[in-house]
Parts: structure tokens; sequence; C-alpha cells
């Protein structure tokens, strides 16, 4: 069962992927599917003795190019339809016990490329909408791997929340004639809640975040998407995004659970304008003992309360990483003052 049914009070779509019910669930370090494979040993997902980077097809996916048929009829007041889209993963690396934080520059910055490649591939295929790369980092997230590893989704339509931004930006260009996102980033950079600032990238909690230590990565300029990246640009979002990581580890001494989650341009033409390439990294903790659970005034009501100011969080944030410059003598980015 791979199918999509329409919620008509909401307005959305909600998908039901029932085998990934039995899908592998947090194996020992030796039965580890994304681990390379060893000679000798059992095979795994991926058949080499070594690697850098590896995508392949999601083995339980979401969305398929070629999804079973819905395994109930729908009418004029719920359709249904089947899951088409596409789901894989992304590895990171081969070393089991890494995180995403600990790996060197160089390898974010191969990353930010196969972000871009597979946006480009993905997003010429005319039943996805929309292309998603994220990372879910711990399992306080739900995580069933241990082995560091990302997915991206191609969702056949534009997901909620990323249809909610574009939403409002449209609203706000019609209404003062800029991007909204452009103008939140030139707020921010002069703002006590900048965290980093690169030359094309400035990392910041936002002003209404919802999680305590909630970070957004923005694009200084209006780049849409992240295949739109030059070069240089390229190279400072993964030296960005480097200094968040090392900032939430730091942070309480232990490495920082989260979401990471790519918006930006869809597949689907006529939204350029509106739509401001942006990372959004949202980890669970609030204090090192406690986190943010979403209840009821979340989950039931869809309005955030959060705990502790915006302000506060980016302080601790740049205290973090102006610790770790100190200790290592140097600094590749630049905390804000």
């Amino acid at each position: 069962m791979t199918e999509r049914r329409y919620d008509p009070t909401r307005g959305e779509w909600v998908t039901f992927a029932t085998h990934r019910q039995n899908r592998t669930f947090l194996p020992p370090a030796d039965q580890c599917p994304l681990c390379p494979t060893a000679p000798g040993g059992p095979p795994t997902e991926i058949p080499r003795a070594s690697y850098e980077l590896v995508t392949f097809d999601n083995r339980f996916p979401s969305f398929t190019a070629h999804p079973p048929a819905p395994s109930v009829a729908g009418d004029a007041l719920t359709p249904v339809e089947a899951a088409v889209g596409h789901a894989e993963v992304v590895v990171f690396t081969g070393d089991h016990d890494a995180t995403l934080a600990e790996l060197p520059v160089t390898r974010l910055r191969a990353l930010v490329d196969v972000w871009a490649d597979r946006t480009t591939v993905l997003g010429r295929r005319p039943e996805i909408g929309y292309v998603f790369p994220f990372e879910n980092k711990g399992e306080e997230i739900g995580v069933t791997l241990h082995h560091p590893h990302g997915q991206i989704y191609g969702y056949p339509d534009i997901p909620p929340i990323p249809a909610q931004e574009i939403g409002a930006a449209r609203r706000y260009r019609e209404l003062h004639g800029s991007c909204v996102w452009c103008d939140v980033v030139i707020r921010e950079e002069g703002s006590e809640r900048l965290v980093v600032t690169g030359d094309a990238f400035a990392a910041y909690v936002p002003f209404w975040a919802r999680f305590p230590y909630q970070v957004y990565i923005s694009a200084r300029r209006h780049a849409p998407a992240l295949p739109s990246l030059t070069a240089p640009e390229r190279d400072d979002l993964a030296r960005v995004l480097k200094q968040v990581l090392v900032a939430y580890d730091g942070l309480f001494g232990f490495s920082m659970p989260y979401v990471m989650a790519v918006h930006q341009e869809p597949a689907v033409p006529g939204h350029a304008d509106v739509t401001h390439l942006h990372l959004e990294l949202s980890p669970p903790y609030r204090t090192a003992t406690r986190r943010k659970y979403l209840a009821g005034s979340e989950l039931a009501a869809g309005a955030y309360v959060t705990d502790l100011a915006p302000e506060r969080t980016a302080a601790a944030l740049r205290d973090v990483l102006a610790r770790s410059t100190a200790d290592d003598g140097h600094g590749e980015d630049r905390p804000a003052a």
C-alpha cells in the first residue's frame, strides 16, 4: 500500500506507505546496511570496500515512479491517488561512527553538489513537483539507521510548508514589491540573532524561531534553488553549514540531533521570484536535559510556543563558535560580532 489520500478539511494530501513499517530498525554496527561491503563479508546496500558519498533509491520508499494502484477508491470528497514520485538515500561517509559535523568542509561541499545535481535530475521528471533534500539526525528524531545519511524526496506536488512559504512570499511581493526572504536576510545580518555570516550565506536564529535553537541558513542574494548557486557560493554554503553544525555539537557537550531541510524553488515553473534558497535546522533540545516537544498547541493547533528567546540562543551559539575559534587559533568563517 503506497498511496495518497486527500484531506478536504485542510486541503492537504497525506501519504500512506505501509511497507515502511517493516524497514530496518537500528541494527548493530556490524549489520549496518549503509557501511561499505567488507571483503568476504555480507553484502550491504553499497557494494564497495570504501566510498565518500553515495546516493541510491530508498529500499522502503514513500514515493516511487511506478507505485501500485490505490487500495481504496476515492470520490469527490476524499480523492485517492497513487504515490508517484521518488525517494532516495544520500550516505555522507563510509565511517559508521562519524557525523556530518565531523566531516571536512570539502565533504560538505561535495554534498552541496550532490544536492544540486539531484535537484536538477529529479526536477526534470514530469511526475515530480518539488525536490526536497533533508537529514534526520539522532534517535530523538526517529532515525532507523545510525550511519550518517540523509534523504531526497521528489514530491508529486509542492508540500504544505513550502507551499505556505511561497504563498506568503507572493503576497509580500504584491504588497511591497520585494522578496520577503531577501528583506529578512538584510534585517538579520544586522541583528543579535545572527550566528555566522559568510560571503554568500548567512546563518541566524529566526525572529520567529519555532524551536529554541532553530537556525536558518539563507542565501544573501536572491538565489531560488541549489542549482542556481555559483561555485564560490557553494563553497560558502559548505563553510557556513559546517560552522552551524560545530556550534550545535559544542552547545551541550553531545552530538546534537536535528532535522535539516532544504527549501528551494519547486520543479514546476512560475515560482522563481518568490522562492529563496534556505536551509532550516531544527534541534529538539532546549537545554542539555530537556527537549522541545510538539504537544497540544503545536500538533493540534499548529501554533508554536517557544521556550527561549532567539536573541539568547543565537548568543549561545556564537559563544560556542568563539571558543572553538580560540581553541583552533584560526577560523574559516566569521562568527557574528
